[in-house]
């Protein structure tokens, strides 16, 4: 079954790119990105802004646009079952506009939420947008499918983030 993801949340400020792979199924169904409960991306993204938990997703987004962020997902759409990575069937995806996308922005750095975020990228994304050699960093998922870094040692990992913030 083809899913779509959506548009970037992001603005003309942003210098961070956080990239995912493609949204799970409850992102899919409420339109937000990183929707499920228990994903720890909103979480992670708190302490390195330096606020407490945030419920609501438009102040979740003005967050991120605020210091800077921009969210979006290496793939435009995608025949996968279900929210895993590993079911998103070897060449039936299309892959978002990234030459538009950093041709718009001023990024500093990429950091991948996974390492099937930055597989995709490298091998089907960079080929094509060689001029702009930007900074990587793959991140542990915060995906509750990644269960091998205890939560303390994802935040540690995420906050590297924190160094590249404008704010």
């Amino acid at each position: 079954m083809t899913k779509e993801c959506f548009e970037p949340i992001a603005d003309k400020t942003a210098r961070i790119l956080i990239l995912g792979s493609f949204p799970g199924e409850e992102s899919l169904r409420r339109h937000q990105y990183y929707a499920h409960p228990r994903n720890l991306f909103w979480e992670m993204i708190a302490a390195i802004c330096g606020t407490g938990p945030i419920d609501d997703y438009e102040k979740r987004c003005a967050l991120v646009k605020s210091n800077g962020i921009a969210i979006w997902d290496v793939l435009n759409s995608c025949d996968r079952e279900g929210s895993s990575d590993g079911e998103i069937r070897p060449g039936h995806f299309v892959l978002n506009d990234f030459g538009r996308f950093l041709s718009e922005h001023s990024m500093e750095v990429i950091f991948f939420n996974g390492k099937k975020a930055a597989m995709l990228f490298n091998r089907y994304v960079k080929p094509a947008i060689i001029p702009y050699q930007l900074r990587q960093v793959i991140l542990p998922s915060t995906s509750p499918a990644y269960a091998a870094l205890s939560k303390q040692h994802k935040l540690e990992r995420w906050l590297e983030v924190k160094t590249y913030l404008t704010t």
